[in-house]
């Protein structure tokens, strides 16, 4: 979060204040007078003067005059005009101040005193209270006092005055304390405060919160977040970073097989977010590696009719030339599902599915995952999600959504959770799946 302004900081504080209403000066009868503060004469000698000049802008005669009030000042009802009163010329002062990081500070450090003398006054007015420990929170979160920032701010909130703004400053001041699971709930409290007025909360706060996520180990509430990010904000780009940093970078990243990473590549291929050379090599080398030299050679193929991969890359038409031995040792996979088919267990169906969906026919690759789930499988969650992407890329959404929902274990399910944000919806600004094959 940006440091808060002097300007910004001032024009809260002028807002409304009732400094001047509350002044010695204005009384106009034995009414008003009863309803006024006791003062003493010789504070009301100092401070008419030191009002007199802050209401005709003098600023100099008010610091002169203001300085004295507060030397006057005996009682909470003196205290607390004087302290309105400091409060107004710093205000003024700073209403077009600097923003430099020098003058920031020596603001925020001006502004403290007169401030916290409001907060702990019994006669400041509880209407007052909770703009002025929202400007108190403000000062401490600009001095990292994030404690205190969050003291101040809850202050606030229990006074009355509440705005998103301030609950996301709540949520940055928990996070940088350490209480991450604090943070997440008061940004979903903004989140869904925007939702309820029928807004779309910022990107940034999404993004904010998947950034803190990530560093912890909570995946379930990572992914979350993950898929609520992406289901408001569905771009290519941001697609792109959420698998990279979830699947390649991310404390999930080392639990990831090669066929998991595959997974997430074929999802990147599905959203339209494999971006660069490095993406098509790595997605085909893994396919290969994996046994899918269809898969691999169609990717190679993509790759440079995108243009993201030079006609003349050895890489590429090195996987390409081995990914074609191995189409050429494959043989017929039809040999291979009608094996399956009278198969005691299902392990063959799946692996026949698999090269199935690499080729992209994804009707047969249904078949045959259904079949080893029917016979039973080593591995129930990889063919559960390999069901679902073969649903998902053939257009079957919501079987999709089932298949995926019927992963179990991480970190399947977690690429899963990710297949599933994209069938749900948050895919639809992504590139359009590619018709099966037949």
């Amino acid at each position: 979060m940006t440091k808060i302004s002097k300007a910004a900081l001032a024009a809260l504080l002028l807002a409304g204040s009732s400094a001047l209403a509350a002044s010695p000066a204005v009384a106009k009868d034995k009414q008003d007078q009863k309803q006024q503060l006791q003062l003493s004469k010789e504070f009301r000698a100092a401070a008419a003067p030191a009002q007199k000049a802050l209401e005709s802008g003098d600023l100099a005669a008010a610091e002169t005059g203001i300085t004295a009030t507060e030397a006057a000042a005996k009682t909470d009802d003196e205290k607390y005009i004087a302290a309105e009163l400091r409060l107004q010329l710093l205000a003024k002062q700073n209403a077009a101040g600097a923003t430099d990081a020098a003058s920031m500070a020596k603001a925020d450090a001006a502004y403290k005193a007169p401030l916290d003398e409001l907060l702990n006054n019994p006669k400041t007015p509880a209407e007052q209270r909770g703009k002025l420990a929202n400007a108190r929170g403000q000062i401490a979160f600009n001095e990292k006092d994030y404690a205190g920032a969050i003291k101040y701010y809850t202050m606030a909130q229990q006074a009355g005055y509440d705005n998103p703004d301030m609950t996301l400053a709540i949520a940055k001041a928990k996070m940088q304390t350490g209480d991450i699971n604090g943070g997440i709930a008061a940004i979903d409290q903004v989140v869904k405060a925007d939702e309820a007025k029928g807004q779309k909360p910022p990107e940034d706060v999404y993004k904010y919160a998947v950034a803190n996520l990530y560093k912890t180990n909570d995946r379930a509430t990572t992914l979350d977040w993950v898929k609520r990010w992406l289901a408001a904000y569905p771009s290519t780009e941001n697609w792109r970073n959420a698998i990279i940093v979830f699947g390649f970078q991310g404390p999930t990243a080392a639990q990831l097989k090669k066929a998991d990473k595959v997974d997430l590549y074929r999802l990147m291929s599905a959203t339209g977010s494999l971006a660069d050379r490095g993406d098509y090599i790595e997605y085909a080398q893994y396919a290969n590696d994996l046994g899918l030299p269809d898969e691999a050679k169609t990717v190679i193929a993509k790759g440079k009719a995108a243009g993201k991969i030079p006609a003349s890359d050895s890489d590429a038409n090195s996987i390409s030339a081995t990914a074609s031995k191995g189409i050429a040792n494959e043989g017929s996979l039809s040999s291979l599902a009608t094996k399956a088919a009278s198969s005691a267990k299902g392990d063959l169906a799946q692996q026949t599915a698999d090269a199935y969906l690499g080729q992209g026919n994804y009707a047969k690759a249904i078949e045959l995952y259904k079949l080893a789930l029917q016979k039973g499988v080593t591995n129930k969650d990889e063919t559960n999600l390999h069901l679902g992407i073969a649903e998902a890329m053939s257009g079957d959404k919501a079987s999709a959504q089932t298949s995926f929902a019927a992963v179990q274990n991480a970190p399947a399910k977690d690429v899963a959770s990710l297949w599933t944000a994209y069938v749900s919806g948050a895919g639809q600004a992504a590139a359009a799946p590619a018709a099966a094959a037949n």
